[in-house]
């Protein structure tokens, strides 16, 4: 399990999560091609460590623990995860 950044984070890409994830699973980075050209930010789930920093800093509620996405942001379980399989 890991934690998952949801549609709340599209258009807003605040990078406060970035900066706290100690183990560098949250991308694209900021200052980076791939973090002007992405709709928002993903959790790699093989990297996270379950640590809840991120959730914590989110200024827009966008990241839950895989066991309490909302029902109806279940699809960014799946999305998170095809990111990093590019």
């Amino acid at each position: 399990m890991a934690y998952v950044i949801t549609s709340a984070c599209i258009g807003a890409k605040h990078a406060e999560c970035v900066d706290v994830c100690p183990v560098d699973a949250i991308h694209p980075h900021p200052g980076t091609p791939e973090f002007e050209q992405e709709e928002m930010l993903y959790i790699n789930p093989d990297v996270c460590i379950e640590c809840g920093a991120c959730e914590a800093v989110c200024p827009v509620n966008a990241i839950y623990h895989e066991d309490f996405v909302p029902e109806e942001e279940k699809e960014f379980i799946e999305r998170n995860r095809a990111y990093f399989a590019k």
